[in-house]
């Protein structure tokens, strides 16, 4: 693969995680079953499994996913920012792109396992922008490789981003519309997605 540069996105991300407010973490997400608390747990989750996927220096066997937003510790937005920058800079190494790693309990080749942490920062940035009614202001080159990246893939019928994962059915986006929007609409989100108002 082209060398894709992860930390605009991660970035930008962690600049998200970090205006959060306190009043946001029970609201919901473009991910039917994830609460924005939820969403960050997750982050900094795929933060950490994609930091060692890098270093090839993980657990043994990886690590399942496992998303609870209960769980979030005391100055959990400086701790995903944080681990989002180890996470861009893990892939600044060229040997993390070499070989076979493990992404989480999935095995795979180096260079695939990059692209994969780049579309789920720079699709879980939308989720969280979305959500919080925060702006985005995506990475060009990360959206225009994780549109290639997607569109690799067979469109599910059934929906992974119903639980919170990346890929569900494709929703119909204008063929004008932003790259960003087409991403998004590719991954089985609506762009126009904004969480409910309460009166």
């Amino acid at each position: 693969m082209a060398f894709v540069d992860l930390r605009p996105t991660t970035t930008a991300l962690a600049d998200l995680v970090r205006g959060v407010r306190d009043d946001q973490l029970t609201g919901p997400t473009p991910c039917p079953d994830y609460s924005v608390a939820d969403l960050l747990d997750h982050i900094g989750g795929l933060a950490l499994a994609f930091t060692w996927a890098a270093s090839k220096d993980g657990p043994p066997g990886g690590t399942a996913p496992d998303v609870d937003g209960s769980r979030l510790e005391d100055g959990f937005r400086d701790l995903i920012a944080t681990a989002l920058a180890e996470l861009g800079d893990a892939w600044q190494d060229p040997a993390a792109y070499d070989g076979v790693t493990m992404a989480g309990p999935v095995e795979l080749p180096g260079d695939q396992a990059a692209l994969v942490a780049l579309d789920e920062v720079t699709v879980h940035a939308w989720d969280l922008a979305a959500a919080t009614g925060q702006a985005y202001p995506a990475d060009p080159a990360a959206v225009a490789a994780c549109r290639e990246f997607v569109a690799a893939f067979e469109p599910p019928r059934g929906g992974a981003a119903d639980d919170g994962g990346l890929f569900g059915p494709p929703v119909a986006v204008p063929p004008d519309a932003s790259d960003l929007d087409l991403l998004i609409g590719a991954t089985g989100r609506d762009p126009a997605w904004r969480p409910p108002v309460v009166r």
